[in-house]
C-alpha cells in the first residue's frame, strides 16, 4: 500500500532506537517531507510539530546525521526511493494480488487462503517468482529459479520469460532451461570466463501499444485550438511541477495530470495540483477558478 517494504523498515537495521527517538521528540520533529538535491548537496525537508507547512525548513544529511537522526534518515531514503520508482502504482488489494498469482498457477486455495509454510517447494518458487515480478521490472536476476520446479511448471517459465521480453540475468546449472530463454552464456570455471553468444535489445511488450485519445494535429490547427498558449510538447495546458502551496508534485501525480490533461479534465487538473476553488494558479490561469465548468 505504502510502497515500502514494511518489515524491512522495522528490521534491526532500520529501527530507530529509544536514543534516537528522544532526540527526535526534543527537537520537536514530526516528520521528513521529502528530499532535494541543491547545489550538489542532498538536503530533506524537515517538518516541526505545530508549524505551517510553508515554515519547513531544509537540512542536509550531515546536518541531520550530527543530530543523531540516522536511522530516521534511513527509513526516509527507502520510502523515498520506493515512492520514486513507482511501487505505490499497484493497488494491494485481495483480489489484485490473487489475480496477479494466477498467472503463475497459483490459485485462491493457496494464495489467498493458504500460508507459506504449507506450500510445496515447487510452489514457493512459483511465489517468489511472482514477488519479482509484481511490478514489472525491466531486469530480472534469478538464481537457480528451476529447483523444484516439474517440466510443466520449467515450460511455462521459459515461455514467460520470453514472452516478457525484458532483461534476464540468470544463474543456473540446468542446461536445457537457460538455453531457451538467455541468447548469450558465460561459464565458469578453472578461472576462467568462457563467453558464447550475443544478447539483443529487445522491445518491451507491456510498452508496445500506446493509447490515443484524439487525433493529433500541429502548426496553425495546434495554435488556433489552444489559444496561443501551448507548452514545449504542443499541449494546450502546461506541465505540472509544483502545486498551489508550492510543493513539488510526486511522479505519481505527474503521470495522473499528464492523462488529466490529455482528456482535457480541467476538474481533476485542478484537483491534483490542489487549487482552491474561487483560485487561480499562477502558471496555470487556463485551468481557470473552478466556480464554472469549462468547456
Amino acid at each position: 500500500k505504502d510502497a515500502y517494504d514494511r518489515e524491512k523498515i522495522e528490521s534491526l537495521g532500520f529501527k530507530i532506537s529509544a536514543e534516537e527517538q528522544e532526540k527526535i521528540d526534543d527537537f520537536g520533529l514530526e516528520g521528513i517531507w521529502s528530499r532535494r538535491m541543491r547545489a550538489g548537496i542532498l538536503e530533506y525537508e524537515v517538518h516541526k510539530k505545530n508549524t505551517r507547512e510553508k515554515d519547513n525548513k531544509y537540512f542536509s544529511k550531515d546536518e541531520l546525521l550530527t543530530m543523531g537522526f540516522e536511522k530516521l534518515l534511513k527509513q526516509t531514503d527507502e520510502k523515498i526511493a520506493a515512492k520514486e520508482a513507482g511501487l505505490d502504482l499497484r493497488p494491494c488489494t485481495t483480489s489484485e494480488i490473487q489475480r496477479h498469482l494466477d498467472d503463475f498457477g497459483l490459485t485462491q486455495e493457496f494464495g489467498t487462503y493458504g500460508k507459506v509454510r504449507g506450500l510445496s517447494g515447487g510452489q514457493k518458487v512459483k511465489l517468489v517468482l511472482a514477488a519479482a515480478m509484481w511490478n514489472c521490472p525491466h531486469l530480472l536476476v534469478l538464481d537457480e529459479p528451476t529447483n523444484y520446479l516439474d517440466r510443466e511448471a520449467l515450460g511455462a517459465l521459459s515461455a514467460a520469460l520470453n514472452e516478457w521480453g525484458g532483461s534476464v540475468l540468470m544463474i543456473s546449472h540446468n542446461k536445457e532451461f537457460y538455453t531457451s530463454v538467455c541468447k548469450e552464456e558465460w561459464s565458469v570455471g578453472d578461472g576462467k570466463v568462457l563467453i558464447e553468444g550475443i544478447s539483443a535489445e529487445r522491445k518491451m511488450k507491456a510498452v508496445s501499444k500506446k493509447k490515443t485519445y484524439a487525433k493529433e494535429v500541429e502548426g496553425d490547427e495546434l495554435l488556433e485550438q489552444s489559444g496561443g498558449n501551448t507548452n514545449a510538447n504542443g499541449d494546450k495546458y502546461k506541465d505540472a511541477n509544483v502545486n498551489f502551496w508550492g510543493k513539488t508534485v510526486s511522479k505519481k501525480e505527474v503521470r495522473s495530470f499528464d492523462k488529466a490533461k490529455k482528456k482535457g479534465d480541467v476538474e481533476l487538473m485542478r484537483k491534483i495540483l490542489l487549487v482552491p476553488k474561487g483560485k487561480l494558479m499562477p502558471g496555470h490561469e487556463e485551468l481557470g477558478d473552478g466556480l464554472k465548468k469549462k468547456k
